[in-house]
C-alpha cells in the first residue's frame, strides 16, 4: 500500500475516534452553569460557566450557537456550540426566561417575564433591536419551521400570542388553559401544544385557524411538551412523571415515571428517544418513544431546567476541535 494512502487512512481512523454524538446543553440553575452531555455515552463532556441562574436555552438550527437566558443576571449568553465556550453575554432588561432562535439563525427572541414583551435580539450586533408587546408573564417561545410565526405562551394571561416575525406584529391571541408555560410546534408547523400548569392539561392549537382544537388532561403541574413518534410527552412536575398521548386521536397512552420535578423535554432528531430534564433530581431521563420505557439516565449539575430546545444535532458527528 502506498505510504500516502496508508497515512490518509490512519488520519481517517484518528478522526473517527474523535467524532461527536448529538449533545444536550442543560442549564443548571443552582450551579450557574451549563452541562454539555454526550447523548451516546450519557456522560458530561463539558461544563460552561454562565451565571445569573440560567434557565432558558435554545440551540440554533445549524447547531453552531446555543443561547441561554439568565433571569437573575438579566442577560443572554451566546455559546459557541462546537467549541463549547462562552462567546458573549448581552445585558437585557427585565426578566429574560424563554428563548427561541429564528430558523435562519437571526434574530433571537427572548421572553421578558416582568414586562409582558418579547425582546428581539441581533446576535451579530449583540443588541436589542425590537420589542413586541404580548400578554402577562410570557414564558415559552417557539418559531414555526418556515420562520414566519412566533408563538408566546403568556402564563398569567392564559393565552398564546401569535406574532408575524417579518413585521414583528401581533396577529392573534388564542385563549388556552390556565397558566401555559411551555409551547411546542410540530415539525409541519401546523399545530402547537401548550402545557397549562394549573389546569393540568394541554391545549392543542390549529395554527392556521388560530384556535384550540383539543384539550388533553394530563398529570399535576405540566410544564413542557415534547413530540416524537406521533405522540406527545408532557412533563408533570408535581407527579414526577411524563404523561403520553396520541397526537392524532388525543387519547392518553400512559405515564412514565421519571425524576423529581421534570421540566425540560425534547426528542431526538429521529424521534426514537425523548430526553426529560429533572430539576430536583439532577438527572436526565431517557425514554424510548415506542415502548414508553425508561432506557437510561444521565447526571447533570445542580438544579437542571433546560427550558427550551436544548439538543444539538451533530449530523452524524463532527471532529472535536
Amino acid at each position: 500500500m502506498p505510504r500516502t494512502l496508508a497515512a490518509f487512512l490512519a488520519l481517517l481512523l484518528v478522526g473517527a475516534g474523535s467524532l461527536r454524538a448529538d449533545e444536550a446543553f442543560v442549564t443548571n440553575q443552582a450551579e450557574d452553569d451549563l452541562s454539555v452531555l454526550d447523548l451516546d455515552t450519557g456522560k458530561a463532556v463539558a461544563t460552561i460557566p454562565i451565571g445569573g441562574k440560567p434557565a432558558g436555552v435554545a440551540v440554533s438550527a445549524d447547531g453552531t450557537r446555543v443561547y441561554v437566558t439568565s433571569p437573575d443576571g438579566r442577560a443572554l449568553s451566546i455559546i459557541d456550540a462546537p467549541a463549547r465556550k462562552l462567546l458573549h453575554r448581552i445585558p437585557l432588561e427585565g426578566g429574560p426566561l424563554g428563548v427561541a432562535v429564528h430558523p435562519s439563525g437571526s434574530p433571537i427572541y427572548v421572553a421578558d417575564w416582568y414586562a409582558s414583551r418579547i425582546l428581539v435580539v441581533d446576535p451579530e450586533k449583540r443588541e436589542v433591536t425590537g420589542s413586541i408587546e404580548v400578554g402577562k408573564s410570557p414564558s415559552g417561545l417557539a418559531v414555526t419551521p418556515d420562520g414566519k410565526l412566533l408563538l408566546s405562551a403568556d402564563r398569567e394571561s392564559h393565552q398564546v400570542t401569535i406574532v408575524d416575525t417579518a413585521g414583528q406584529k401581533v396577529l392573534e391571541t388564542v385563549p388556552v388553559g390556565q397558566r401555559p408555560f411551555g409551547v411546542t410546534i410540530d415539525a409541519k408547523g401546523e399545530r402547537a401544544y401548550t402545557a397549562n400548569v394549573t389546569s393540568n392539561d394541554v391545549s392543542v392549537i390549529d395554527i392556521a385557524a388560530r384556535k384550540v382544537v383539543g384539550t388533553v388532561k394530563v398529570g399535576e403541574r405540566p410544564y413542557v411538551v415534547a413530540l416524537a413518534n406521533g405522540r406527545a410527552f408532557v412533563t408533570d412536575q408535581y407527579a414526577a412523571q411524563v404523561s403520553v398521548f396520541d397526537t392524532t386521536s388525543l387519547q392518553p397512552l400512559g405515564v412514565v415515571p421519571v425524576g423529581e420535578y421534570p421540566e425540560g423535554a425534547q426528542a431526538s432528531a429521529d424521534g426514537r428517544r425523548v430526553y426529560i430534564v429533572n430539576w430536583a433530581s439532577n438527572t436526565v431521563t431517557v425514554i424510548d418513544s415506542e415502548t414508553l420505557k425508561v432506557i437510561g439516565e444521565m447526571k447533570t449539575g445542580d438544579g437542571p431546567r433546560a427550558f427550551g430546545l436544548f439538543i444539538r444535532q451533530t449530523e452524524a458527528g463532527s471532529p472535536t476541535p
